[in-house]
């Protein structure tokens, strides 16, 4: 427990420990390799992703219409979006380099201008023996997927039984559930379960009946839903009966956390599909009056929009049992997440996760964490040296235990509480 006598030194082991500390990835969007086509990897998936799809459309000609890029083959598509995007644009976004990073930490020519040698690799990968190669160069423990019991898709390998590696764990997406109760009625009711679209008591408990045996089936870290910016609460609309009476019931009798991703507006551009969602200021009062009402449940937030993060740290430091966590979809630029990591440590010492990756594609853990080490490691030794200048000489062992708290930490112990 030696401490460190000078401020070199002091950022050196911070930096150290980002680069060595092993992360907990706390929100994907990816499925165990037993579920196929469900989970997304290789070059032309990374490439079409909605990020580089919307943004290839900020370069495409007009006759490139969505119709005829949705219709093209995926390989013709990421042949699209690297033509414009890299070879003609130079591939400055922050959702581009990630591709360069990524092949390049994969051993591939990051800077090569021919899509084939990187293809031909890809094809050569058995996915779980790559699944285990993308998690020790990311340097994670696990990552927790997010699994909708109302897409069919999913339902089906779940209810199968289908093998999952221990690195994979699940979060128990309830969107329908609580934005579009006589869809989930409906889906519900198709599985045996007495729900209407009217809900009321009886369906309630069928609903909470629903839930509990899904509990069973994915043993969740968390329920997880994303909400829009005009989410309000309490209200007299269904979906605050349904906070009321379903999901915050049965996040207490089994002890999880709710997890809420709050400020999506969605489809704001239906042709982009899913690139085609927007961001909102989300009202903070619903969060504060669930937070206020509550205080024997657990809840997680990320707010989508940059306007909404001081109040949502404000509300942490008022409510032990908020936990804030990532920089959210829009916010997961090096830029935003620097400023949102200082803010969330001047307000909040190590309580929160400072970053996930909401990886969709299996590769994107790896220029995910990549970047926001970076960026973490940066802004971690900037507030030890203020620390140091101001008389506190940390330990190797304490800046470890500081690193890891945002990197995981702090939320496993969150979910313990």
């Amino acid at each position: 427990m030696t401490r460190l006598t000078d401020p070199a030194t002091v950022e050196m082991a911070v930096r150290q420990a980002v680069a060595r500390t092993t992360i907990s990835d706390i929100h994907t969007h990816l499925f165990p390799p037993s579920h196929g086509k469900l989970l997304l990897w290789g070059v032309d998936e990374l490439l079409t992703y909605h990020y580089l799809v919307a943004e290839l459309f900020t370069f495409a000609p007009r006759e490139l219409t969505y119709e005829k890029f949705w219709s093209l083959p995926k390989t013709a598509q990421a042949d699209l979006v690297w033509d414009h995007v890299f070879l003609r644009h130079g591939g400055l976004s922050e959702a581009a380099r990630g591709i360069i990073t990524t092949l390049s930490a994969l051993g591939l020519d990051g800077g090569s201008r021919d899509l084939g040698p990187a293809r031909r690799w890809f094809a050569a990968q058995k996915v779980e023996q790559y699944l285990a190669k993308v998690f020790q160069i990311a340097n994670l423990d696990y990552a927790v997927m997010t699994n909708n019991p109302f897409i069919a898709a999913e339902a089906e390998c779940w209810k199968a039984g289908l093998a999952r590696p221990d690195c994979l764990k699940a979060a128990l997406r309830i969107d329908t559930l609580i934005l579009d109760w006589p869809t989930a009625a409906k889906a519900m009711r198709a599985g045996g379960y007495k729900t209407t679209a009217a809900g009321g008591s009886p369906a309630f408990a069928q609903a909470r009946k629903f839930l509990a045996e899904w509990v069973a089936i994915l043993n969740p870290v968390y329920l997880a839903a994303s909400l829009p910016p005009d989410f309000a609460y309490p209200s007299r609309a269904m979906s605050c009966r349904v906070m009321d009476q379903v999901v915050l019931p049965t996040a207490k009798e089994f002890g999880l956390p709710l997890a809420m991703m709050m400020g999506v507006r969605k489809k704001v551009n239906p042709a982009l599909l899913d690139g085609g969602d927007g961001v909102g200021e989300s009202d903070m009062s619903a969060l504060q009056n669930l937070l206020a009402r509550h205080g024997d449940a657990k809840f997680i937030a990320t707010l989508l929009s940059r306007v909404n993060q001081q109040e949502l740290c404000v509300l942490a430091r008022k409510f032990g049992h908020l936990h804030v966590e990532g920089c959210w979809w829009f916010c997961n630029n090096p830029s935003i997440i620097d400023e949102m990591t200082r803010m969330r440590l001047e307000l909040l010492g190590v309580a929160f996760t400072a970053q996930h990756s909401d990886a969709r594609v299996l590769d994107q853990l790896i220029y995910k964490w990549s970047h926001g080490r970076a960026v973490i490691a940066d802004v971690l030794a900037d507030k030890y040296r203020d620390l140091f200048a101001a008389g506190w000489r940390p330990t190797e062992d304490e800046i470890r235990r500081d690193v890891r708290a945002i990197l995981g930490g702090s939320f496993e112990e969150f979910c313990k509480k």
